[in-house]
């Protein structure tokens, strides 16, 4: 179970101590206010020209922020001097074939030299503009995971990677809903402007009360919800390509990098 903290009690190298030590396991939403948090993708190195293909060619829901300079490398140039890819993530989902296989909070036994690692823009950056503009977050209100849904909008394929997009969802009054628009175009990093606002069925959304990953939060009358493509994509990419074995963080447990989000802002 994760030790409580508070968004401004630790700074991304101790939090990420934390996380090494396994004192924190869960989501990171609403942690280390103020740097980048990153979505995780590790694949062999002959999958990695294709990986990286998809993602250039999917920027919105897949861009990259970092990425191993060779097959083996551990640590990640800007992340953090102290940054390890093998025990900095609260939990791992490991895939074989295309099958998710487990979940481990620490991959240093079924590491090797032939894996390149990707790191993904993740929301959660823009969720801290959001909050300084008196927009409520509702995951973070309800202390929750931030709600994720497959939808039929469809990426462009890349080799063996293909599929469609996954969206997170925030809910909103009409008037906060443009604000929150206007804010996250701010921020292409990190999935900028949202793809969709209102009817979910639209994109292929069926049961908003049941969140595909993460969890399902309320949304008040007077609220539509809105979507921004989000970093679990890639997951999905990877269940189609079905490579032979692949790492990836678990929905909402990212890497907390001493990258500061406004970086990553267009003023």
């Amino acid at each position: 179970m994760s030790a409580p903290l508070t968004s401004t009690s630790v700074t991304p190298s101790e939090m990420r101590a934390r996380i090494r030590s396994g004192e924190h396991t869960g989501n990171t939403s609403g942690y280390c206010e103020g740097f980048v948090q990153a979505n995780v993708a590790i694949l062999p190195k002959d999958w990695a020209a294709e990986f990286l293909q998809f993602c250039q060619l999917n920027p919105k829901p897949c861009p990259i922020v970092g990425m191993a300079a060779n097959p083996g490398d551990t640590n990640i140039e800007g992340i953090g001097p102290d940054f390890d890819i093998r025990t900095d993530v609260p939990s791992y989902r490991i895939w074989k074939d295309g099958e998710l296989t487990g979940e481990v909070n620490d991959i240093r036994d079924i590491w090797n030299d032939e894996l390149v690692t990707f790191l993904i823009g993740c929301s959660f950056s823009f969720e801290e503009a959001l909050l300084s503009d008196g927009l409520e977050i509702r995951n973070i209100t309800e202390g929750k995971n931030v709600p994720m849904y497959d939808t039929n909008i469809a990426c462009r394929p890349a080799g063996r990677f293909h599929g469609n997009m996954v969206v997170s969802m925030r809910p909103f009054k009409p008037a906060d809903a443009i604000r929150m628009i206007q804010i996250c175009s701010r921020f292409p990093s990190v999935h900028g402007a949202p793809v969709h606002f209102g009817d979910p069925k639209a994109i292929g959304i069926h049961n908003i009360d049941q969140a595909d990953y993460g969890d399902s939060v309320t949304i008040k009358d007077g609220e539509y919800p809105v979507f921004t493509a989000c970093g679990v994509t890639p997951q999905a990419a990877i269940m189609a390509a079905k490579p032979p074995f692949c790492i990836t963080h678990s929905p909402g447990c990212m890497v907390v990098t001493d990258l500061p989000n406004s970086r990553l802002a267009i003023l």
